[in-house]
């Protein structure tokens, strides 16, 4: 769903920051190899991403959900030198090619790839963060944020991806559409929730970003 006409979203990439040749060539070769290319966060969506980091200033980033590491790579843009970026994703058909392109990156050895359920792994991580995107299965948006708030720092930012989906959270709402009726729930944590101010941008598919307090 195009919240904006498409002539629109063209002007505004053409009056944004050009998009970096790594990441242009990484962006090809997803359409041209992967499947649901759409996924892929792209031009004006990454450039915001870099824009926040540069901001931010992160020493540990964390991401769930890194298809095939476009977003990892913008937001690395931000991170300090002795920072790492933790990355989760439970395709293992994309390790490689996303190792690839981190390699090619000036942050490759900045850049830790776990595979698997974040569930399971995001206990694991004795890491404070700065800096969280969250991209991936939305069924687990509220398990993911309980999860990731006690290993933010004070002011950390979280970035939640995909909360307007395509328009869906306007209803009416589908009886079997779970992932719908969870980010209903997401939207009004984000809102309501006393340990985080946020506010909801609509970029793309909708980007909340939420300071924790």
């Amino acid at each position: 769903m195009h919240f904006i006409s498409q002539e629109l979203e063209d002007y505004i990439e053409q009056h944004s920051e050009n998009e970096p040749a790594l990441l242009a060539a990484l962006n090809k070769e997803t359409y041209q190899k992967i499947l649901l290319p759409r996924m892929l966060s792209g031009h004006f969506q990454g450039r915001v991403l870099s824009m926040l980091s540069k901001l931010i200033c992160p020493v540990n980033i964390l991401e769930i959900g890194t298809f095939t590491g476009y977003a990892a790579l913008c937001l690395c843009e931000g991170i300090q030198e002795n920072g790492q970026l933790h990355t989760i994703d439970i395709k293992e058909e994309l390790v490689d090619f996303q190792r690839k392109y981190f390699d090619k990156s000036p942050w490759g050895n900045q850049i830790v790839q776990h595979l698997g359920e974040a569930i399971s792994i995001l206990p694991t991580l004795e890491i404070k963060f700065d800096l969280v995107f969250i991209d991936a299965d939305k069924e687990n948006y509220i398990n993911y944020f309980e999860l990731i708030l006690p290993k933010m720092n004070k002011g950390g930012i979280i970035l939640s991806d995909n909360v307007l989906w395509s328009g869906k959270v306007l209803g009416p709402l589908q009886k079997n559409d779970l992932s719908t009726k969870v980010l209903l729930e997401y939207n009004k944590l984000l809102k309501n929730d006393s340990r985080v101010e946020s506010v909801l941008l609509p970029i793309r598919d909708g980007l909340t970003v939420s300071r924790v307090l």
